[in-house]
């Protein structure tokens, strides 16, 4: 579960950016921005893959439009796994209660 958590925190902003319509260079930034984010702490992990976005479809060479299209799916695609993993830590904690015997 935990690889799953930090699977959504990775792919996250490249499936939320693929999905508002990013090139490749836009989905690649958004996967790096989030690599490079996780040495800036919780708001590395949010703002990294917007900021990688928003360069790779500068790079790229797309409108204005365009790019903030992507950096929105991206931050999107970051507020959905923040979901997801907060579902994903209460299935770990309800497991923990439900194997650790009670202590009296």
């Amino acid at each position: 579960l935990t690889l799953a958590a930090y699977a959504l925190d990775f792919l996250s902003g490249y499936f939320g950016a693929r999905y508002f319509g990013a090139t490749k260079w836009g989905m690649f930034g958004a996967l790096l921005g989030a690599l490079i984010g996780i040495f800036f702490g919780i708001a590395g992990l949010f703002v990294g893959p917007v900021i990688g976005a928003v360069a790779g479809e500068f790079i790229a060479g797309k409108r204005m439009v365009d790019v903030g299209r992507a950096g929105w799916g991206s931050l999107l695609g970051n507020l959905g796994a923040m979901i997801g993993k907060l579902f994903i830590a209460l299935v770990m904690i309800t497991i923990f209660f439900m194997t650790v015997p009670a202590p009296f």
